[in-house]
């Protein structure tokens, strides 16, 4: 493939280990998972015990130790698979979440969660997105207060993947009041462990998405929830600065997801629109379907080299938040652009809640909102632009 350069053989062995992985234990049951609403349990147990929640993970609690391209190759395929809600639901636990522990956990924090985090018998969902605050995370009305040997937490969260079943959840809350610059809302931030189950935390209610379906997500509710004072997560005030570190983590992994629905989405249509036949030929005799077909397949290559490149320059330790900023606003609308000629060329079956390519268009909207609307994504871009 294009991207040789970055691709070992170890790394090629990953990807088929995991194909194989999706062709039998998830492509087969997706539909059903659509309908329940979460993906059962044993399945990511089975992830975890195959070890692919500790890819990047340091491997004395059970990891690989492995580097960010190798990541990278992991997130990709696994987003070959038409099932978004399954993909987003892995993605949020081994790269969105739970990397909060690993960058900034005590030694007595790790040596209690992470290697349950990485065997799959710890789910883990991170909470910052409010209902008031989403990519304004300096705008988070969640509070935590400390009271003698605990901290008490009082406030929301929203649109949170994984918030219905996680079992361990990295939450974001005010520890210094607002005094309304930018300089003192980014400043007073901090990261809690909140385990299920902690008296005062509650599933506020799981909530109904256009796609994503075996995805669940919920609002969270803290009232006066009372957590342990060693459940700080890293610096007590430092929190947005954790936050800002693993957006690079979660928006080469939602660019990675785009490119792997991209490519299935290609591969699909081709696939039909070699077979199906139309005005006495098939369709891809049609010049026009073709070109375009072409030309999507081009660009998905082009950002395909795009997003190896940022993870490359991750394994490097450069700045990189310009890249990954283009980077996640190029990839998430181009995958939708790839999905609205798709479903055009499979007509009125690209309509069907039956057909792969519908999931898919479905699934990817949202790959331009989360993690960084594009939007938000081309002020990044721009204000570096300009400097």
């Amino acid at each position: 493939m294009a991207e040789s350069i970055y691709i070992s053989p170890e790394h090629e062995a990953l990807r088929e280990q995991l194909r194989r992985f999706l062709a039998k234990e998830v492509e087969p049951h997706g539909a059903q998972w659509e309908e329940d609403g979460c993906v059962p349990r044993e399945v990511l147990r089975k992830m975890g015990a195959l070890g692919f929640f500790g890819i990047t993970y340091p491997e004395a609690y059970g990891g690989a130790g492995a580097d960010a391209l190798t990541n990278l190759v992991f997130a990709e395929t696994l987003s070959e698979s038409t099932f978004g809600g399954f993909i987003i639901t892995v993605l949020v636990h081994t790269d969105m979440a739970s990397p909060h522990l690993v960058h900034a956990g005590s030694k007595a924090q790790l040596e209690r969660y992470l290697r349950k985090v990485i065997r799959g018998e710890l789910i883990t969902a991170v909470g910052i997105t409010e209902p008031d605050a989403g990519s304004d995370v300096a705008g988070l009305r969640t509070r935590a207060r400390r009271d003698g040997d605990h901290w008490v937490l009082n406030g929301s969260k929203m649109f949170i993947t994984n918030g219905v079943h996680a079992d361990l959840y990295f939450i974001a809350a005010r520890t210094v009041a607002d005094a309304g610059t930018d300089a003192a809302r980014s400043h007073g931030l901090s990261m809690f462990i909140v385990e299920k189950g902690t008296p005062g935390f509650r599933v506020g209610r799981a909530l109904r998405k256009t796609g994503w379906l075996s995805s669940d997500t919920a609002e969270l509710v803290f009232e006066d929830c009372r957590i342990p004072a060693q459940n700080l997560l890293g610096e007590e005030n430092r929190g947005f600065y954790a936050i800002m570190k693993n957006f690079q983590t979660e928006r080469i992994a939602l660019s990675a997801m785009a490119v792997g629905h991209a490519t299935r989405a290609l591969r699909l249509t081709l696939d039909y629109v070699l077979q199906r036949r139309a005005f006495g030929g098939v369709l891809f005799d049609k010049q026009a379907i073709r070109q375009r077909l072409a030309m999507l397949e081009a660009k998905n290559q082009a950002a395909r080299q795009f997003l190896y490149h940022c993870a490359w320059l991750v394994t490097q330790k450069r700045d990189c938040v310009r890249e990954v900023s283009m980077l996640k606003a190029l990839t998430g609308e181009l995958v939708n652009e790839v999905m609205y000629a798709c479903q055009q060329f499979h007509g009125g079956t690209g309509y069907l809640r039956e057909s792969a390519i519908e999931r898919l268009t479905r699934d990817a909207r949202v790959l331009a909102i989360g993690g960084g609307a594009t939007e938000v994504m081309l002020e990044e871009v721009a204000k570096r632009f300009a400097a």
